[in-house]
């Protein structure tokens, strides 16, 4: 049985299992985001895991990098959120898809801009929980996104204050995008659910107890 002080030792098992869930909902949101954006978009999970809260910002780079991050709060059977980011280079190519102009939001984050980066996050986060819901016969209730632009270390200390007591443990999907442009655009989703959560999903993939 997997519980609160063994999270970190998820097997090749569950995580293949987390991985092929993920996937789904890349391919999902590759669906969606084509037909809004009227460009043929890829998505791909090349990596999943199952990484302390305290190194999330060495994923995203560093605690100094500037990064925009939407942060969406679930409730039901997954308690927690979902945090999804992306490093400034790759938040301009997703909104000039969108809006069909260039943009720099390290410069200039406008209502355009932020609206854009919501309704994409919109379409990304719901189509990883659709998938995550509908696979695992789960209930998550997903809250409108919050937009924060600012250095990695500060969204993440804001965004688990707002989430308030949740577990030590973060999943980790690791997103590429590629745009029929060529353009290559890679985010990260931190799916933070609270320890009961975590264990919940995995009791649901059948892969919990795997030593």
């Amino acid at each position: 049985m997997l519980n609160s002080n063994n999270l970190s030792e998820l097997g090749p098992l569950q995580l293949d299992a987390l991985k092929e869930v993920a996937s789904i909902g890349a391919g999902n949101a590759a669906t969606s985001l084509s037909a809004m954006l009227n460009s043929k978009i890829k998505m791909t999970v090349p990596n999943v895991n199952l990484t302390p809260i305290s190194d999330l910002p060495d994923i995203i780079g560093n605690a100094e990098q500037l990064i925009a991050a939407m942060l969406v709060r679930t409730e039901g059977d997954i308690d927690g959120g979902v945090l999804f980011t992306l490093v400034p280079e790759s938040a301009n190519l997703l909104v000039q898809l969108l809006v069909g102009q260039e943009v720099d939001i390290e410069n200039d984050l406008g209502e355009l801009e932020a609206s854009a980066l919501k309704e994409i996050s919109n379409i990304l986060t719901g189509s990883n929980l659709n998938a995550f819901s509908q696979m695992l016969e789960l209930t998550i209730s997903p809250s409108v996104p919050s937009l924060e632009f600012d250095m990695a270390g500060a969204i993440l200390e804001v965004c688990f204050i707002e989430l308030g007591q949740i577990g030590d443990y973060a999943l980790v999907i690791e997103t590429e995008f590629l745009s029929d442009m060529e353009d290559e655009i890679k985010g990260n989703f931190f799916i933070i659910p609270d320890p009961e959560s975590l264990q919940f999903m995995l009791d649901r993939l059948g892969v919990a107890g795997e030593e």
